[in-house]
């Protein structure tokens, strides 16, 4: 039983539920016989702007030839990427319509907690009758996922979130967008994943306008130096990030670092953990510097080191 009054609920799906369409991709695959062959894919998104602007799931739209758009009234629209990336799994479409589209209200999902009531609504089939709803809790904040292209920050749900609801949004009781419905785990029931809001909106601007995310990098892979790990090694120091490896001509390359280094500071801030460079490099522009101070050896320098665009 969800312990929240059920015109609570209704009036929340009523406020979203216009604003949440069907999104339909035609993939074109090869056989082993090297024939083409389309494959239709289904998913959900929820209209952000009113001029025809959706928020999806990047891999609803991954690959497609062609994208079908289904409004809730039933109208179908040709949709066309505006931009995606790949590392959030967040991508934007854009519709022509001739009418003006109801957008949904995006909520702050850094005041989420534990245990709120959450409702996942997706528009899988585009069929009359609106969309499909689910209702749950929210599980667990800031849980990190191991992707392809890097770790993801996402909500922990038990509101039953299906494949086609991919991309819709996850929505809190006021009626507002706190995150967009990810995944779920195939083999565990009650566990589903959802893109904070907030992780969108830091990038809407960008995908929007330039079509991709520009992200800072330096190109380093480190691990946490520990007491241990400094005897069994013979380091130097018992703390900071050791460099396992440097990418070939990328900031790092360039500058000098090498496997083995360990960075003991960024900037005057001391180094712990690995997860602190990135923190800190996110901050910077493409084109800004960091001081990285090493030691090699037992012996201690600073290199001066760029930041570039992720390839």
């Amino acid at each position: 039983m969800i312990p929240v009054p059920e015109d609570v609920l209704v009036s929340a799906v009523e406020k979203v539920s216009k604003s949440v369409v069907n999104i339909a991709s035609v993939r074109m695959l090869h056989d082993q016989m090297f024939r083409i062959f389309p494959v239709e894919g289904v998913g959900s998104g929820v209209v952000i702007d009113e001029k025809g602007y959706i928020l999806t799931n990047n891999h609803v739209i991954d690959d497609a030839e062609r994208l079908k758009v289904t409004l809730p009234d039933g109208k179908v629209l040709r949709g066309k990427v505006v931009g995606s990336d790949e590392t959030t799994d967040l991508a934007v479409l854009k519709v022509e319509s001739e009418e003006l589209l109801p957008a949904t209200q995006l909520g702050n999902s850094d005041n989420l907690k534990t245990g709120q009531i959450v409702i996942a609504i997706g528009n899988p089939f585009g069929l009359t009758g609106g969309p499909a709803v689910s209702a749950g809790i929210v599980s667990s904040l800031n849980r990190s996922i191991q992707t392809r292209s890097g770790v993801l920050e996402l909500i922990q749900t038990d509101a039953a979130i299906n494949p086609g609801n991919s991309g819709g949004p996850l929505v809190n009781t006021k009626g507002e967008v706190i995150a967009v419905n990810t995944a779920n785990m195939p083999y565990a029931q009650g566990i589903g994943f959802a893109v904070p809001i907030n992780t969108a909106k830091s990038i809407l601007k960008e995908l929007i306008e330039k079509g991709k995310v520009t992200r800072p990098w330096i190109g380093v892979a480190s691990m946490k130096v520990t007491p241990q790990l400094a005897r069994y090694y013979g380091l130097p120091v018992i703390d900071g990030a050791l460099i396992a490896g440097v990418e070939p001509y990328s900031p790092a390359d360039d500058a000098g670092l090498r496997k083995g280094d360990i960075i003991e500071e960024i900037d005057g801030n001391t180094i712990k953990d690995p997860s602190e460079i990135a923190s800190y490099v996110r901050k910077k522009q493409v084109n800004d510097r960091l001081t990285v101070t090493i030691n090699r050896y037992g012996r201690q320098f600073q290199l001066p080191v760029p930041i570039d665009e992720r390839p």
